[in-house]
């Protein structure tokens, strides 16, 4: 073997801190050779980032590192920043996490690229602006000597992304380090920028060095991953090992708390009870141990070395036990619960209540009819004029049984957010109609909103900021019962009931937010919630912010508390993986539009529309094996401007399956608008019917498909 581009050994890096100094990296080591891609995963303070920042020379001025980084044989650390210089962004570049904040906002994308190019380089002006339009148009900007002139404001996230890719591989570098390049990305654009690192790694040669918390973009990218946990690597060997044969508890905890599209949806995900430890004189003895499940008494003594068998290494004392049982993550920590209170604890009407027969269907606690959302666009400093509308939401209709979970999906941009804060706001809409518990809330005086309000709740995405941090949890949850007039002695009694319904304590109480991680603190949003029994929980992304360990105890949490109270959840959410396990049906959004919608199980096996089926094959599935052989049905090009939407169907002009057809059902797509309804057959590319045959079957009466030729493609 050739000598690896990247070595790093034994690397060390501590922040000082008034508790004492934060040992941030523990001794790691690593290597990364040419044209190979090294997946490093955990979770959030595992370490990961600093390690990469430590390779580039970009840690504060405090940190204190020690060990040695190599490339290509030369020493990095201990040299001066504009020794370093040289190397970053010429041999060695990054792709951070935020692209918007890894640009600068009054330059041009192209000159930026430029600049990249010209700083480390002899091409002049012209000569690098023309390299950056080429450079742009291979990372898959759309028009890209006219988008060069673009600043990073009028781009997509997704688009700012490939701009920073651009930059990256401008010089041709040796090694490029991606920082949880697709964290916050729609699953579509994910799927983008990942073609578009496989692209840049094939064009440059270059080792990739992918850092990330999602297994399943590690699956179908990395030859080898090293799995970090408490500033040390715990796991290491080629994906294909890691994944069919974890030797270390935490790595068999990560995969178990995993949605999957290949998977039992109804089965409970195995989530990791605790935290990872500060790092601050940390206790003898595995970090995790205070979170294993195979935990023995050695395990509390002393640190377990990372020991090699057969190029798979693990920091356990029983990773032989694990290596010769291979036992599944649900058998080593077991069935989560959250606890069974009493029945006489809880208080709220069950589901059984709410669903009186008729014509054999439970009651509608939600209808949304014929929506809009139009927001108007001004122009003018002074006299301020119309000049155009957007248009957020433009004609959707659903509805929400009682003890349901309804899953509105779709990229950013899409409508789901605005369909939402309409429903929330109990206002009279501009068009339509809103109806909540059998109330249409145009017709709703300051009293009967009240009313609905205690009916209908939101738990939102970032609970950290849905929190007042001022406030100990207790006064948080307790906060709507006071609101709405429920005596002290009572409100004192709900919230314990409250802490023990979603897993927490009730001497918890006296805490504040800032006491808590990230799930707990969803956890009391959710408890929050549940103060005034609703019957209608809005869920707004209520788990994108949190580690997928932690992730996993809140979606089962919520699943248990739609089974135990009859709760019906609206839910809105990008990652289809956790929309399948959580809801009952799902309904997808596409420029303020509804292009798909029925049961779940229907939807996922059989996907009619091309954008669900370009959603559904975005997601990654955590097996190497599985991602190899998958199709990747990537769309081009941004979200169109909801300002001025394309003629007929909106999604036609980053269809996969329009550029197939031929001219008359091409037409067909340009001058008609698809309605939302159950197909009466599909069209083959030429246009013509296809009869009777298998694909041309039209779905159930309630999945419904907005498509002139909408068919059924296997995605998974």
């Amino acid at each position: 073997m050739t000598e690896p581009i990247l070595q790093v050994s034994d690397l060390h890096v501590s922040f000082p801190s008034e508790a004492g100094p934060v040992r941030a990296v523990r001794g790691v080591n690593f290597e990364v050779g040419a044209g190979e891609v090294l997946g490093i995963v955990g979770e959030s303070g595992s370490g990961k980032s600093v390690s990469a920042l430590a390779t580039m020379g970009l840690l504060p001025p405090q940190a204190r590192t020690t060990g040695s980084i190599r490339f290509r044989g030369e020493e990095l650390l201990g040299r001066s920043d504009e020794e370093l210089a040289k190397v970053r962004g010429k041999r060695i570049s990054m792709v951070f996490q935020d692209p918007l904040s890894a640009l600068t906002p009054i330059f041009t994308v192209g000159d930026q690229v430029a600049e990249a190019l010209r700083v480390h380089g002899t091409l002049g002006k012209q000569e690098a602006a023309r390299r950056a339009v080429e450079l742009l148009d291979v990372v898959g900007i759309p028009r890209a000597g006219e988008r060069s002139r673009a600043f990073p404001h009028e781009f997509s996230g997704g688009m700012r992304q490939r701009v920073v890719i651009a930059i990256a591989i401008a010089n041709d570098p040796d090694l490029i380090i991606a920082d949880e390049p697709t964290t916050a990305l729609d699953v579509t654009v994910q799927a983008q920028v990942l073609d578009v690192l496989r692209t840049a790694r094939e064009l440059t040669g270059a080792g990739l060095l992918l850092i990330t918390h999602d297994l399943g973009v590690v699956a179908g990218v990395a030859d080898r991953v090293q799995v970090m946990y408490a500033g040390r690597v715990v796991e290491s060997a080629p994906v294909d090992d890691v994944f069919a044969h974890p030797r270390m508890p935490y790595t068999l905890g990560l995969l178990g708390s995993i949605p999957r599209l290949d998977a039992d949806r109804h089965a409970p995900l195995v989530p990791i009870e605790g935290q990872p430890p500060a790092m601050v004189d940390p206790d003898p003895g595995c970090p995790f141990e205070p979170r294993c499940p195979l935990a023995v008494p050695q395990c509390t003594h002393e640190e377990p070395p990372l020991e090699t068998d057969s190029q798979h290494s693990a920091a356990c004392w029983r990773a032989g036990e694990l290596r010769r049982n291979e036992p599944d993550a649900a058998e080593i920590f077991g069935i989560p619960t959250t606890g069974e209170p009493e029945a006489s604890q809880i208080s709220t009407q069950s589901g059984s209540a709410w669903k009186k027969a008729t014509n054999g269907a439970p009651d509608v606690v939600l209808r949304v009819t014929d929506l809009h959302k139009h927001y108007p666009i001004s122009k003018g400093a002074v006299i301020r004029r119309r000049v155009g509308t957007m248009r957020a939401v433009d004609g959707v209709s659903f509805e929400l049984h009682a003890g349901e979970v309804l899953a509105l999906v779709g990229e950013s941009g899409c409508g789901k957010t605005s369909t939402l804060m309409e429903i929330l706001g109990l206002g009279k809409p501009s068009q339509g109609a809103i109806e909540v518990l059998g109330r249409d809330v145009a017709g709703l005086d300051r009293g009967s909103r009240r009313a609905v309000r205690r009916d209908l709740q939101v738990v939102f995405q970032d609970p950290m900021a849905a929190l007042d941090p001022r406030m100990p949890i207790g006064d948080v949850i307790a906060e709507p019962l006071r609101v709405h007039g429920v005596p002290a002695d009572r409100q004192a009694q709900r919230v314990s009931e409250l802490l023990r319904l979603v897993g927490l304590r009730p001497e918890h109480a006296e805490r504040y937010p800032a006491e808590f991680s990230g799930g707990q603190r969803q956890r009391v949003g959710i408890a929050r919630a549940l103060a005034l029994e609703p019957k209608v929980l809005v869920l707004d992304e209520p788990v994108s912010a949190l580690d997928v360990s932690i992730q996993a105890g809140v979606i089962n949490l919520l699943n248990e508390l739609k089974t135990r109270l009859g709760l019906a959840y609206l839910f809105v959410a990008h990652d289809l993986s956790v929309v399948r396990h959580l809801a009952d049906r799902v309904a997808v959004m596409y420029l303020g539009k509804l292009v798909e919608s029925g049961p779940v199980d229907e939807v996922f096996a059989a996907p009619r529309h091309p954008y669900t089926q370009a959603l559904l094959s975005a997601i990654p599935i955590p097996d190497p094996a599985v991602e190899r052989r998958r199709e990747r049905i990537l769309l081009r090009g941004d979200l169109p401007n909801a300002a001025e939407p394309p003629s007929g169907c909106r999604f036609r002009t980053r269809c996969p399956l329009y550029v197939t057809l031929g001219p008359l059902a091409q037409q067909l797509c340009t001058d008609q608008e698809p309605p939302h309804t159950a197909p009466e057959g599909a069209v083959s590319p030429s246009g013509a019917k296809l009869g009777a045959r298998p694909e041309a079957a039209p779905p159930p009466r309630n999945h419904l498909v907005a498509c002139h030729h909408s068919r059924v493609r296997e995605v998974v």
